[in-house]
């Protein structure tokens, strides 16, 4: 699944990998699932997009300052990628981090995508963990957000609510900013 999203952006989303019945059937990171819908309100609310979502790559919603990237590359089985899986896909999300200069602020959602964010910033994982609103600082001064993941499950769940995803969007606007 390609990065979606602004070439020039300063912030990039990392998710986990395509969902089943959302980026893998549409084409589009997030579209036409449940996690979609806080993802792009969010986006919508802050500023990084223009036009409206209505869960189709149809659509003409456009990132403005953000992309989209995904830790795994392909659709894994039970929505959970295998640790070789994940291995296996760090070259690709490495690649397509790099070929990204102006992204200064990373927000991953969920621990996986926290774990590849931090090994492509060179920060080990060990010493910087997971937890929604972690924050970490790269060695060449980009920076990684975490929150937990938009999925349905953390939402119905009440693990993750909009104003909780809202304040790590605020967070890398203060930061862009400093």
């Amino acid at each position: 699944m390609p990065a979606f999203g602004d070439p020039n952006a300063w912030l990039g989303i990392v998710g986990l990998a395509p969902g089943k019945h959302g980026a893998n059937r549409t084409g589009r990171p997030f579209t036409g699932d449940y996690a979609g819908e806080l993802l792009y309100a969010t986006l919508l609310k802050f500023g990084l997009a223009d036009g409206a979502y209505r869960a189709d790559p149809g659509d003409g919603l456009q990132l403005k300052g953000a992309i989209i990237l995904n830790a795994v590359k392909c659709l894994p089985p039970a929505n959970k990628p295998e640790p070789g899986e994940i291995r296996t896909c760090r070259n690709y999300f490495e690649a397509a981090l790099a070929a990204l200069p102006k992204v200064r602020v990373l927000i991953a959602l969920g621990q996986i995508a926290h774990v590849a964010a931090a090994r492509a910033l060179g920060l080990p994982p060990a010493s910087t963990k997971f937890g929604h609103g972690a924050e970490a600082a790269a060695p060449d001064g980009r920076l990684l957000l975490s929150s937990y993941h938009c999925s349905r499950y953390n939402q119905n769940t009440n693990r993750l609510n909009a104003a909780m995803f809202e304040r790590v969007f605020g967070r890398a606007l203060e930061l862009r900013g400093g």
